[in-house]
């Protein structure tokens, strides 16, 4: 045991609490050794991610700041504390500290041989975007192609696979997809997808708020009537996938809503990729998804989107409250009460009711 240290049984007791969602366990744990070894930076960090648990951010916030006080470089700290600040709309000092991201090893950047771009002038300068992440984070991310070539970019752009079709009909952008060996020409300055709101200074108010993606293949054929599109899974590998994607119950009250209710899962669709996926998306009237790529697809198309979020875990861009999202306006906010998915599907249920009987109290 390093001298100064908490006790590795201590943080492993309290881990398995935490683990097993018993914040408050893991909360005294954790203080204790905060107090028994104050110097030691380590229980300080897993502390603030319990209180972030807890709801209790002002506290969260005291001890990221002590665990960077003992540790300054220490990433998995500065990137948690990010996401804290990002859920709160501190974009400034968020998206700053998100950059250490790239210092963990399953987020380090690509060895380019260019300059990464820090914010400079881009008028015919040749720009490369160097994906990362999910198909969600790519979709989100990519409304900003289109502002970067309008500032006089010769922007290309690299994406998954299954994002590449859709992208090159929508961005007016090069789009590579990013299989094998990819060749793209020498940009004269390179950004990874996901550092483009710091460098471009985004705040919540000045997210670029515009559909941005649409549909670029023949239309899908679909039953007559009302349309839902209904996605209530995300990716299984996912590690919030257990509190975000719907127990089988809850999908099925959705599935039996008084409308077209068509699954929008690939393999209820045939959908080989988000080209397709867009193409049905495009003659719904309505998408009610879980926080997972198809939300994202539906807001970026500007399509009437539904989304539902968990209580545990919630990702930073939704934010902490409300009912509405700057980075798609056409989209509504369920949050997940206290207990479960009952009430919130209710909710939904009811509010779907609400539409198709033409009161025009839901948007």
């Amino acid at each position: 045991m390093i001298p100064g240290a908490a006790s590795p049984d201590l943080l492993k007791r309290a881990a398995s609490l935490r683990a097993a969602e018993d914040f408050g366990g893991a909360e005294e744990l954790y203080r204790q050794a905060t107090t028994s070894a104050p110097a030691d930076p380590e229980p300080h960090h897993h502390l603030a991610g319990v209180l972030v648990s807890l709801q209790r951010l002002d506290e969260a916030e005291s001890s990221y700041r002590r665990a960077l006080a003992l540790a300054p470089r220490a990433a998995a700290t500065a990137r948690a504390f990010a996401v804290l600040l990002l859920s709160q709309g501190r974009y400034a000092e968020g998206f700053a500290l998100f950059e250490a991201r790239h210092e963990l090893a399953q987020m380090a950047k690509p060895a380019l041989p260019y300059p990464e771009w820090r914010g400079e002038s881009v008028a015919g300068r040749k720009l490369l975007i160097w994906p990362e992440q999910g198909m969600g984070d790519q979709i989100q991310f990519a409304r900003f192609a289109p502002v970067l070539k309008a500032m006089g970019a010769d922007v290309t752009l690299i994406c998954l696979p299954p994002l590449a079709r859709l992208f090159e009909a929508s961005l007016g952008v090069q789009v590579l997809a990013a299989q094998g060996a990819v060749d793209f020409p020498d940009p004269d300055f390179w950004v990874m997808t996901m550092s483009l709101a710091a460098r471009l200074g985004v705040t919540p108010q000045t997210v670029p708020g515009a559909a941005y993606l649409q549909a670029a293949g023949s239309p899908a054929r679909l039953p007559a009537g009302y349309r839902i599109g209904l996605m209530t899974r995300g990716n299984p590998h996912h590690a919030n996938d257990h509190h975000r994607s719907l127990p089988d119950d809850q999908a099925e009250r959705l599935r039996r809503l008084p409308a077209n209710v068509i699954g929008l899962d690939p393999a209820e669709t045939g959908a080989k990729d988000f080209a397709d996926t867009a193409t049905i998306i495009d003659q719904l009237d309505l998408v009610i998804s879980v926080d997972t790529s198809v939300a994202h697809l539906a807001g970026a198309m500007g399509k009437p989107c539904w989304t539902l979020l968990p209580a545990h875990n919630l990702d930073w861009r939704w934010g902490l409250t409300g009912d509405r999202s700057p980075w798609y306006p056409t989209m509504r906010l369920y949050r997940q009460a206290a207990g479960g998915w009952d009430a919130t599907v209710g909710e939904v249920a009811a509010d779907v009711s609400k539409l198709l009987a033409g009161s025009g109290a839901v948007s």
